[in-house]
């Protein structure tokens, strides 16, 4: 299930974000998203993990949660708009 993970702090990095999801389970992938012209992060990532209920019960566990001070925005994935229901995302 891929997850998409909102309301990160700034200083929040990749391993960070696995670290967090590795308790309910298995990470196949953990990646803040950052701006391409100052490599900053966008304060959202996407974390990709193969168990779906373990997918669910981190969703329903860490959403409205804390890190680092923020509240997190934790849920399911949607395509991006306009992306005809491909599996290929691009981030």
């Amino acid at each position: 299930m891929n997850i998409f993970v909102s309301n990160l702090g700034f200083g929040f990095t990749d391993s960070d974000l696995r670290e967090l999801f590795a308790g309910y389970g298995p990470v196949s992938s953990a990646k803040i998203i950052v701006d391409r012209a100052t490599n900053q992060s966008r304060g959202f990532g996407f974390v990709e993990m193969p168990d779906e209920d373990a997918a669910k019960k981190a969703i329903g566990e860490l959403n409205g949660s804390n890190a680092q001070g923020r509240t997190l925005k934790v849920s399911e994935a949607r395509p991006k708009p306009g992306n005809s229901g491909s599996s290929s995302n691009r981030w």
